[in-house]
Formats: structure tokens, sequence, C-alpha cells
């Protein structure tokens, strides 16, 4: 039996247990904001062993709400990656546990050469292999200001019969 199939064996008869995620030394809740919206940061969820966090799309926003790095495409990703760090680190993952994302531009045309090049840059700095799996959208985002949103989807075992095989 391959690890796959193991795993869907395991969660076909396992309680699957979620809660929100949250790091507010990056990231206020979006409920807080002055106009307020409706979701979490994230989303963990335990399923017999797994971990898969669903994060919601996160943009270049600092831990008060505010959109920070106006006008800066390079440095709003560079906010936007660290605050996705902050969560990954608030559920004890880093970025080598992120299995995809859904990036969205405002321009695709004026900033994915820009985009592409810093997202390999940053990769590199986390030292991933292999690369997460990926898509790029234009898209209208929730802010005029901002000018990327990204989306992650990670996954990471947590049952003890994972650690005894390493």
């Amino acid at each position: 039996m391959n690890v796959f199939e193991d795993i869907l064996k395991t969660i076909a008869h396992a309680p699957i247990e979620k809660r929100a995620m949250t790091n507010h030394g990056v990231l206020n809740e979006a409920y807080a904001y002055a106009k307020p919206s409706s979701f979490s940061r994230g989303m963990r969820i335990d399923i017999g062993g797994v971990t898969i966090l669903l994060i919601s799309g996160t943009a270049s926003i600092d831990e008060n709400g505010v959109s920070v790095h106006v006008g800066d495409f390079t440095a709003q990703l560079r906010r936007t990656f660290e605050n996705i760090t902050g969560l990954l680190e608030s559920e004890g993952c880093t970025w080598h546990d992120i299995v995809r994302t859904s990036c969205y531009l405002r321009d695709i045309d004026r900033d994915y050469d820009v985009f592409n090049l810093e997202r390999t840059k940053f990769f590199k700095e986390q030292a991933l292999d292999p690369l997460p799996a990926s898509t790029g959208i234009e898209a209208h985002l929730c802010r005029p200001e901002l000018l990327i949103e990204i989306e992650a989807i990670a996954m990471f075992r947590t049952d003890k019969a994972a650690d005894s095989k390493e």
C-alpha cells in the first residue's frame, strides 16, 4: 500500500477536527476591520494524523489591518510572504509544508515578470524542493491599493507513526 492509500484509509474513519488559524503578530482578524469581513485568516483541519492548513487570501496588511507598501509591488509581495510565514509558524510548520498556492495579481501583464522573479528568489531562500503547485490569476482585489494576494494550502503529518518511520 502506498502512502496516499494509507492516508485515505486512515482519514476514511477518522474524526475531523477544525479550528481557525491566526497570528496577531503579523495580521489582525478580518472581523476587526473598520468594515468587518467574515472570514478566518485560515482553517486548520486535523484528520487522523494529517493536518491540512487552508490559508485565506493574504496580502500586504499589517497587524493593525492597514495596507502597507502602497504602490510597491515587490514590497507588497514580500509582506504577503511574511504574513503567510507567520501563519505557518503559528501552526508549527514552514513553507516546506506548502503544497499549493493561488496567486492573485491586480495587473498580471504589468507585474507577472517581477512576481515570478521575486517568488523564485523567495522559494530559493526557503530551499523549497519540490516547489508547490501554483496558479497565477488576474483579479480585482478587495482593496484598490493591493497589488497581490496569495492563498495557500499546507499539509503535514502529525501522527506518531509517521515520526517513527523517519
